[in-house]
C-alpha cells in the first residue's frame, strides 16, 4: 500500500473524542493486519504502557454516537466490548507491543500522519490570529476613515446663505 494512500486512510480515522485525537481499537487493527481483539490482548498484556491518556475505552454513550456516525445497526454479532480510543501516545506504544514488520511501518506513518495534522492546527491557529488583528486593525480605521469622509463632505458643501451682506455696501445706480 502506497505512502500517500495510508496517510489518506488513517487521516479518515482520526477522530476527536474527549477533546483528544484518537485511533480506534478497530481502525488500528485493520491497519496492522490483525484481529481487533488480538491488539486489545496486546495491550492488556502489557496495560503498564497503557495509562489512561495513552487509552481509554469509550463509554456506552460515546459508542452509541460513534455507532450513529458510521450507520452501523445494533443487530447481532459484532463486539462484544465498548471500543478503545488510542491518542497519539497510545498509537505510539502500540509500537513496542506489536513487533510485526507491517506494524512498524503503519507506525511510522501514523506518527507522520498526526505530526501533519499537529502542523495544519497551527498553521490555522496561527492565520485565525492574524486574520483576528487585521479585523481588529481595519476596524479602528473605518472609524478614522468614517470621520474623514465627514469633514470632507462637510467642507464639500456650499455654505449657508447669509441673510443680508454684511459691511458698508454702495447703492448701484443705473448708468447713464
Amino acid at each position: 500500500m502506497s505512502n500517500v494512500i495510508l496517510a489518506e486512510r488513517i487521516e479518515k480515522q482520526i477522530f476527536l473524542v474527549r477533546g483528544r485525537k484518537v485511533m480506534f481499537d478497530f481502525d488500528l487493527a485493520a491497519l496492522y493486519n490483525v484481529p481487533t481483539k488480538s491488539l486489545n490482548l496486546a495491550v492488556k498484556r502489557n496495560i503498564r504502557r497503557f495509562p489512561d491518556d495513552f487509552v481509554f475505552q469509550l463509554t456506552a454513550q460515546e459508542f452509541e454516537v460513534l455507532r450513529f456516525h458510521f450507520e452501523t445497526s445494533k443487530g447481532s454479532g459484532g463486539r462484544r466490548y465498548l471500543p478503545y480510543a488510542f491518542t497519539e501516545h497510545g498509537v505510539a506504544m502500540l509500537s513496542s507491543v506489536l513487533n510485526s514488520e507491517r506494524a512498524i511501518l503503519v507506525n511510522i506513518q501514523i506518527m507522520r500522519t498526526f505530526g501533519r495534522l499537529r502542523q495544519l492546527l497551527a498553521t490555522h491557529k496561527d492565520l485565525a490570529r492574524k486574520l483576528e488583528y487585521l479585523e481588529r486593525k481595519y476596524n479602528r480605521h473605518d472609524h478614522e476613515l468614517k470621520d474623514v469622509f465627514e469633514k470632507l463632505h462637510q467642507l464639500l458643501e456650499p455654505p449657508p446663505p447669509k441673510t443680508r451682506p454684511m459691511g458698508f455696501v454702495m447703492p448701484r445706480h443705473p448708468k447713464p
